[in-house]
């Protein structure tokens, strides 16, 4: 019997690759903001605070002034609720779902938006991480893609930053190889 061309056998594989049952697709992750995220932000506000209660306490003319004290106090206040309330936005706001074939990124609270992103369509995924951030193992994640809508997503206040990351890669990999017909084969 004579062996086959490779015309020949890259067209069986494409009919075998055709009759294959569609795969449901499964959550592998799935994640919100995380509040370590926010530790830096954190860290200075409390920092400032310290400054200003110094001032307040140790500036003879701002301690003897009541306008200055009260001013002091609500900046102090203002400080804190803006800190509370953006940590409370991004908490709520913010979801991320890994699927076996997706990406899917949530982002709003009144005014949603949602991004997907298929598997097969990644083509790189990174992730940066500041000195805090690595210490509390948090970071942001960067997705390149080749989706028209959203070439790059961002993906902030990721915890287990490098877990995830790697994740999304051997996602991206595992749906490339599933899908893909490779040269090697034929």
């Amino acid at each position: 019997m004579a062996e086959s061309t490779p015309a020949e056998k890259f067209k069986k594989a494409v009919e075998a690759k055709k009759n294959l049952p569609e795969e449901p697709e499964v959550t592998l992750w799935t994640g919100k903001y995380s509040a370590k995220a926010m530790y830096g932000s954190f860290l200075v506000a409390g920092l400032l605070s310290v400054a200003l209660l110094l001032i307040m306490t140790l500036v003879p003319a701002v301690r003897e002034n009541r306008f200055w004290i009260w001013s002091g106090v609500w900046l102090l206040v203002l400080i804190w609720l803006y800190m509370a309330t953006l940590l409370a936005y991004r908490k709520l706001a913010r979801h991320y779902e890994l699927t076996t074939q997706r990406l899917k990124h949530r982002d709003g609270l009144f005014f949603r938006t949602g991004n997907r992103v298929e598997m097969i369509e990644i083509t790189d995924v990174s992730y940066q991480q500041g000195p805090i951030e690595q210490l509390l193992n948090v970071g942001l994640i960067r997705v390149k893609s080749t989706d028209q809508s959203h070439p790059e997503l961002s993906l902030p206040g990721i915890s287990n930053v490098r877990y995830v990351a790697d994740l999304i890669d051997d996602t991206r990999r595992k749906e490339r190889h599933r899908r893909g017909l490779h040269i090697a084969n034929v």
